[in-house]
């Protein structure tokens, strides 16, 4: 059908990878890849998948695949290796399902996480269209003299995927966020399942907490990128606004539950996800926990609360120096300024929720000032972004006192050049905005949904958006 050149060249177009199946092998070694296709072969008691002779014969002789370079097919031969090797995809894929080795989820999950695809093997039949992934597994399933399961076999609607897991033990609803191959970045589903969750488990007698957590690495890594960047360019900026506020509507579910919410910030939580695990009554975290807002570097503002919560909990200054320069805070500086509430041992995790289970919701969960003062963080914030620095710092000044071969001073300064000059204006003044509007912190997050037009409309929001998919710095031009 065709070469090994050929195929490799044919995968790698459909499943936007790197290395095809041959130069894979190679690179894994071939007593690797016949271990796994013997494994596989067993597991599904499918001896089609049994290791061929000509990969046996690889492993003997200690050779590797030749790919030469005639990866160039006309047409006619691509579609065959590409049905071939997709269908195969798709009833591997449906057989690991019916057997209840693992959920659509986990398949797709490892692929993009193991296999580096960019996307998971039920994710590409939606895309392609279920009918015609079925088709082609179908293809493959007669020519291999297999059985495709009847679940797989029969559908023509388009796979649904849960990002959300939730469990209730012991009067504690657990909200598990599971999306680690984007380290559960937010999206138009998870935002949108995560809120269902929530309804669920704040309607429930039987919970009396609400945990949030993420698999993986990270707590939320932000929302999806890529999502404002293709609604920006096809002038769909009424989809950015209703994301963002049904992300307002979900997150006002843990705001106002009578429940007592937790999030377990044990890992990173940047842009979205800190205002997500902000909206919480109390964030655990660990040593390895890290907080950033990294909107402004990129042409926009925090939008789901970030601007009215954040000084609302750490005062103004204290904000500033998170939202305006995108600083990073460890873990002992985001405890210092209160956006940790609970800095523990990795192994006490689980007693410091229970502890905090005994004490139930807040007396204040809006102090408006660091919990500890003489921090070096807190009181570095305090002193650069006091109000009368402000004019000094937002026309690219070095406040009076201050001296920009310092450590501190010089860091903070150069991130705020790096940042939109439109976006910071309006983080800024967003930030005020939480002082005026007060206790009344509903009117301070309206202003946030106002003002997403303005922003998103900017082609520095575009720039900085594209530049962070693209992997290169942004070039602003204050417009």
């Amino acid at each position: 059908v065709g070469s090994t050149a050929q195929i490799d060249a044919v995968a790698c177009e459909a499943f936007r990878i790197g290395l095809g199946p041959f130069a894979l092998m190679n690179l894994t070694g071939s007593p690797i890849a016949l271990h796994a296709t013997d494994y596989l072969a067993e597991q599904l008691d499918t001896p089609r998948y049994t290791g061929t002779k000509s990969l046996r014969d690889l492993v003997v002789e200690g050779r590797t695949w030749k790919i030469g370079e005639d990866a160039d097919c006309d047409e006619g031969a691509a579609t065959v290796i590409r049905e071939r090797l997709l269908g195969q995809v798709f009833a591997v894929a449906s057989q690991i399902v019916a057997e209840g080795i693992c959920s659509m989820e986990d398949v797709d999950r490892g692929a993009k996480v193991g296999l580096r695809w960019a996307r998971g093997p039920f994710e590409l039949a939606n895309r392609i269209g279920v009918s015609e992934a079925v088709r082609m597994a179908q293809g493959y399933a007669d020519e291999a003299g297999l059985e495709l399961p009847a679940w797989f076999a029969g559908r023509d609607a388009p796979f649904e995927f849960s990002y959300v897991d939730v469990g209730v033990e012991g009067g504690v609803g657990t909200v598990r966020l599971n999306r680690p191959e984007a380290m559960n970045a937010l999206n138009v589903t998870l935002v949108s399942q995560l809120g269902d969750a929530l309804d669920e488990l704040n309607a429930r007698d039987d919970v009396d907490a609400i945990v949030l957590e993420g698999a993986g690495k990270a707590f939320v890594a932000g929302a999806d990128v890529k999502f404002f960047v293709d609604k920006i360019r096809t002038d769909s900026f009424q989809e950015i606004y209703d994301f963002t506020a049904h992300g307002h509507a979900v997150l006002d579910k843990l705001e106002s539950s009578p429940k007592t919410t937790i999030a377990l910030t044990t890992g990173l939580a940047l842009g979205g996800g800190l205002e997500l695990a902000l909206a919480c009554d109390y964030r655990v975290g660990t040593r390895r926990t890290q907080f950033r807002f990294p909107e402004t570097s990129i042409g926009i503002y925090p939008g789901l609360g970030g601007t009215q919560r954040t000084p609302r909990i750490c005062g103004v200054a204290g904000a500033r120096y998170a939202v305006l320069a995108g600083s990073f805070l460890d873990a002992g500086s985001a405890a210092a300024l209160g956006l940790l509430t609970h800095l523990v041992e990795p192994a006490d995790v689980q007693a410091t929720v229970a502890a905090i289970l005994e004490l139930g919701k807040p007396g204040d969960k809006y102090p408006g000032r660091p919990v500890d003062e003489s921090h070096p963080t807190s009181a570095f914030a305090t002193a650069f972004y006091s109000d009368g620095n402000m004019a000094t710092l937002m026309s690219g000044g070095v406040p009076k006192g201050f001296d920009d071969e310092d450590k501190m001073v010089s860091r903070q300064l150069k991130s705020l050049s790096r940042a939109a000059p439109i976006a910071l204006r309006m983080a800024s003044t967003l930030l005020d905005d939480a002082t005026t509007t007060g206790d009344d912190i509903n009117a301070g997050l309206a202003l946030e949904l106002e003002r997403l037009a303005e922003i998103f409309g900017t082609a520095d929001a575009l720039e900085g958006l594209s530049a962070l998919i693209e992997g290169r710095r942004p070039s602003y031009t204050d417009a």
